[in-house]
């Protein structure tokens, strides 16, 4: 691998050229009019217009991003996380060009994008899953029926969906049937697929998760998080590891996440998400994310690797470049989402022009972003200014901090989430292990009224 296309923007196409360039690796970046003059196109080698604003018109446009990559001379395509990263067709079509796909075969995509299928998939490699339909549903008597066997409250979930859209709560019998029909409609507009199945829902778990990384023949686990802290399924803080999680728990949900990557020959890097019962101890499967996640920087403080550059070398020379037995877990480490956007508005975005940006520094303290000062926030794309990454030897430690960090952070220009982290982390739920992925849908006064 000589020359890296990298389709995305932001702060992950900034991290991507940094681990690239410290192996050698020349960047070109994807950018549309508004970012022609961003911080990633400014690092990168060069860059390559794909079209004007609109997503769909620029970076999802796989036509003009395939052509990008092919027309600037790269040999490999990096599709970070988001638009076009979990896309079989274009992980085909990339690859059919022959350049090489920085990410898992476009069949595992498929298969793990298939949340009914993926869902199927963990069961024969013995993940923990949670009671639910067996592949999509069907209509009246019948699913009637499977609601029963299930139990209530339920989920009805798209089989196409992820990222927490596509899930509806069902409480009665009564609403099954319509709230599937419901489901069904919005699926077929959203995903192109009206597959939907059931599963039991769990009202006060946690979110943990296990990150693998495989090169097609083996595969070996790099430790897990806990995403538990989310707004309407949309993850604000992380932390690793899982903090308060019994050893046979971990052990378990690692070594069969290993085993599923193994089953389906996957390579690269992949999440496999869990929810985490703390009074039953059961821990059972979500889904399989076929990508680099936005958490990843929280594993690499704890295990000291560079997971972008491990991602490449995999890529690059198609085997493993360590064992399980070469990772070596130390510390803990936070991750906080600094979104552009205004928490006393019902958290609209806030573009504009970044007046100032002043970061904490220290010891244990980093900052992915891919702004400085002076630039400006596009209305088009997602609102993540940046992520404020915090390790320390203890998750007591980790939390204070913390606290010192996000005090030192100053933003001017757009309204932030920064309020918003800073009384999270000193929240007795949070240090106590007590929140649970609903928990701010049940503190409304932290959300300013608006959960």
């Amino acid at each position: 691998m000589e020359r890296l296309f990298i389709a995305n923007r932001g702060e992950i196409a900034v991290r991507v050229i940094r681990s690239a360039r410290e192996l050698g690796i020349r960047t070109v970046v994807a950018v549309s009019e508004p970012d022609e003059k961003s911080h990633a196109a400014q690092l990168a080698d060069e860059y390559r217009l794909v079209g004007p604003a609109p997503a769909t018109r620029s970076y999802l446009d796989q036509s003009a991003v395939l052509a990008a990559a092919l027309d600037s001379g790269c040999d490999a395509v990096h599709p970070g996380y988001g638009f076009l990263s979990e896309n079989a067709a274009f992980a085909a079509a990339v690859i059919e060009a022959g350049l090489t796909w920085v990410g898992p075969s476009p069949e595992a995509i498929e298969l793990m994008g298939d949340k009914a299928r993926a869902r199927d998939a963990a069961r024969q490699a013995g993940v923990p899953i949670l009671r639910g339909s067996e592949g999509a549903v069907g209509h009246g008597e019948d699913l009637i029926a499977e609601g029963r066997v299930i139990g209530y409250p339920l989920v009805v979930k798209a089989s196409a969906g992820g990222g927490g859209r596509g899930i509806r709560l069902v409480t009665a019998e009564e609403d099954l049937v319509a709230t599937v029909e419901v489901a069904q409609a919005e699926a077929r507009a959203a995903f192109g697929s009206a597959d939907v199945y059931l599963e039991r829902f769990l009202g006060r778990a946690r979110h943990v998760e296990v990150q693998v990384l495989g090169d097609g023949q083996d595969a070996i686990h790099l430790g897990d998080r806990d995403c538990s802290m989310q707004r309407r399924q949309q993850k604000i803080l992380e932390e690793a590891p899982a903090p308060a999680l019994p050893d046979a728990v971990r052990q378990r949900i690692r070594d069969s996440s290993v085993e599923l990557a193994r089953a389906c020959h996957y390579r690269g890097l992949g999440t496999v998400e869990f929810l985490y019962d703390p009074e039953t101890h059961e821990a059972a499967f979500i889904e399989m994310n076929t990508r680099l996640q936005v958490e990843h920087p929280v594993t690499e403080m704890i295990t000291g690797l560079d997971l972008v550059r491990e991602q490449l070398l995999v890529a690059g020379e198609g085997k493993l470049p360590l064992a399980q037995d070469e990772v070596r877990f130390r510390g803990h480490a936070f991750e906080f989402r600094l979104n552009a956007e205004d928490p006393s508005s019902g958290f609209m975005p806030s573009p504009g022009t970044l007046e100032r940006l002043d970061w904490p520094g220290g010891p244990g303290v980093r900052i992915d972003s891919g702004f400085v000062a002076g630039s400006v926030i596009a209305p088009f794309y997602d609102s993540l200014l940046a992520k404020l990454i915090v390790w320390d030897a203890s998750r007591t430690e980790a939390i204070a901090r913390s606290v010192r960090a996000l005090g030192e952070v100053d933003v001017e220009g757009v309204k932030t989430t920064l309020p918003l982290l800073q009384a999270l982390i000193q929240r007795p739920e949070l240090r106590d292990v007590e929140h649970h992925s609903k928990f701010l849908e049940t503190t409304p006064e932290l959300l300013g009224g608006a959960a």
